[in-house]
């Protein structure tokens, strides 16, 4: 049992009711390397009454292991849980921790100051109200500790409680902890930070953490614990913006109900008011405010509800509520932040999913228009964005949502990026505004349809992608194809990668930045044939899944059929009339497929041709008996 249990009066139920009724602050320690943020937090479980008595025990036996304090409890072992952590004396992963006090209860993240991990920094500071930046009073204000300043404000974390700590080292002196409060005032002030409180500490001595020290009698300041107990709480600012509910669920149990679950982003809702459900823009009024204790008069940022609705309007997973007298902005390009956090670079073009509340819609970064060096915050021209790599470029998805700029509201304007093919998160973003041409540019009716050109040409169009190695006999079996359905009396067009770098993608290199590049204007070019009513017959390396996913999804079901022709490396290298292989080999020629870049076959083509087993005239014949089994071609 902990000291906090041990002669509480009354029952534990009472005592878990009393931290119920607590508000909670959630909160990120940071900084750099062997600061001492785990020492901190130990150190205030400790204070506070949290630490088990096994708990205890098992610190002391770690402390004599893996200890840096020569025997003393060393309190940065009640978070630092992995073994590469213990046995290094750092953090690794995020480490979560609550405790509360007698006003307040808190959940601190305690997040690495490495930069390979800045990621694990982001993910703690996503939720954050405020933050402990901690610097090491020997050293002052470091790289790191701009650095994680920068992310801070970047993710809008507006409340910093600088915590010069390790004072205990430096005698306790006044002139060094007053010089790196100056020195950090001045950073702050450059990248917007204003609400700062510099509070010198010693988290290994316990020195103005939870109360005031002796040995520092001249700072007139509030200690730590003092700061966290009273600093604003983020849900207070949220709960003055304009109402905003993503819909997470469409809740009818029965024919006789039907409501819209989810949780208040901001804002304040009572029955009668007016709604406006985007990107739709229907308006109606809320009838019922339900919840699992039944109806309420009022609901508040931060709680979990069920809405229903005045009026029978179409309203599904991925919308917002939003107070009809101030709406969320709605549009589909926008230029954003944008924090990398996979270990496969950003390549622009490529496609991605952007999560945004509970919307999730296809998209990708058509630009990266800078790079931000964290550590000088310069501006860095950029092609792609590599992992922990932070930057400012331009989003378009394929649909309008709705959305604030993340400066005013974090929920409604920030989003995640989703890789399309291992579903894994690759990275964080921050809308800053929509861009102008998102308002400008609609698409213009035609009269004339894609149906209307093919049936004026009595046929199917149809995209039949070619992929496969260098040299696999990818443009010859095409050719031959296109040659068989156009004696067939088919209209058809060939591109071939070859013939299109010479002209429409003359500007592109062979970086995979460009592979994928060359690849979405061929695929954009290939949609707009189709729509002319053509079959178009692409012949190109694509070496990424991702991209030839992409060009598939700008096509209706059944308009696209892969083929993949696979023909082992060294049967490829043996048809290279080119020399490209034996250029590649010697190193003359960088970033060829196969040999020094990365093929990703297809996994589930349409059609593959074992070119090792038949001729290009057979393999021919093989696309033309799978275009007819397809349906795309008369029997």
């Amino acid at each position: 049992m902990s000291v906090a249990l041990q002669g509480r009066p009354g029952s534990i139920e009472r005592y878990l009711f009393e931290q119920r009724q607590k508000r909670l602050l959630r909160f990120i320690t940071c900084g750099s390397v062997d600061d001492g943020k785990s020492t901190l937090i130990g150190r205030l479980l400790y204070e506070c009454d949290l630490v088990f008595d096994d708990h205890l025990a098992a610190l002391a036996r770690d402390s004599a292991r893996f200890g840096t304090q020569r025997g003393e409890l060393d309190f940065a072992l009640l978070l630092d849980g992995l073994v590469a952590e213990r046995e290094q004396g750092i953090t690794i992963d995020v480490a979560h921790r609550f405790f509360a006090s007698e006003r307040r209860k808190f959940i601190v993240a305690d997040t690495p100051g490495h930069e390979q991990y800045t990621r694990n920094m982001i993910t703690g500071a996503s939720t954050a109200d405020a933050a402990v930046i901690l610097v090491d009073a020997r050293n002052g204000v470091l790289t790191q500790t701009r650095r994680h300043s920068y992310l801070l404000s970047l993710i809008g974390v507006r409340h910093v409680a600088l915590a010069v700590n390790k004072m205990d080292l430096i005698d306790y002196s006044e002139r060094a902890f007053r010089a790196i409060e100056r020195e950090y005032r001045r950073f702050a002030a450059g990248i917007g930070m204003e609400d700062i409180v510099a509070i010198p500490i010693s988290a290994l001595k316990g020195d103005n953490v939870v109360s005031a020290g002796e040995r520092m009698a001249w700072y007139r300041g509030p200690a730590l614990m003092s700061y966290l107990d009273t600093v604003e709480l983020d849900e207070d600012r949220l709960a003055e913006l304009p109402f905003r509910m993503p819909v997470q669920w469409v809740n009818r149990p029965n024919l006789d109900f039907r409501g819209l679950t989810g949780m208040i982003a901001s804002g304040v809702m009572r029955p009668g008011e007016r709604v406006r459900v985007e990107p739709s823009g229907i308006e109606t009024a809320v009838a019922r405010i339900v919840s699992y204790d039944g109806d309420l008069e009022r609901a508040l940022a931060g709680q979990s509800i069920t809405l229903t609705l005045s009026d029978d309007i179409d309203v599904s997973r991925g919308d917002l509520i939003c107070a009809a007298d101030c709406p969320a902005e709605v549009a589909d390009q926008f230029e954003v932040k944008l924090v990398w956090m996979s270990d496969q670079p950003l390549l622009p073009g490529r496609r991605y999913l952007f999560k945004i509340g509970t919307r999730t819609v296809p998209g990708a970064v058509t630009r990266i228009k800078y790079a931000i060096d964290v550590n000088s915050l310069e501006h860095i021209a950029a092609r792609t964005l590599e992992l922990n790599g932070i930057a400012v470029c331009n989003l378009a998805l394929d649909e309008a949502i709705p959305f604030d700029p993340y400066a005013v509201n974090p929920d409604t304007g920030g989003f995640i990026v989703i890789d399309r093919v291992t579903n894994e998160t690759a990275g964080a973003g921050m809308i800053d505004f929509a861009l102008r041409r998102a308002h400008t540019i609609h698409h213009q009716h035609m009269d004339i349809d894609k149906s209307a050109r093919a049936a004026q040409m009595g046929q199917k169009p149809a995209v039949v992608w070619f992929t496969g190695l260098p040299g696999a006999g990818k443009s010859t079996i095409a050719n031959l194809v296109e040659l068989k359905l156009h004696h067939l009396g088919y209209r058809t067009y060939l591109l071939d990668g070859d013939n299109v770098r010479h002209g429409l993608n003359r500007d592109l290199g062979f970086t995979d930045a460009d592979r994928v590049e060359n690849i979405r204007r061929v695929a954009e070019v290939a949609k707009l044939m189709v729509d002319a009513g053509l079959i178009v017959l692409v012949s190109f390396i694509s070496p990424f899944r991702s991209e030839r996913q992409f060009a598939r999804g700008l096509l209706e079901a059944g308009e696209f059929v892969e083929v993949f022709v696979n023909t082992p490396l060294p049967v490829a290298e043996r048809r290279d009339r080119k020399g490209l292989y034996e250029k590649a080999r010697r190193g003359e020629l960088t970033g060829f497929t196969g040999i020094d870049a990365p093929y990703e076959p297809p996994e589930d083509p349409e059609v593959e041709l074992l070119t090792v087993t038949c001729t290009a005239e057979q393999a021919a014949e093989q696309v033309m008996a799978a275009l007819r089994d397809l349906g795309l071609l008369a029997h």
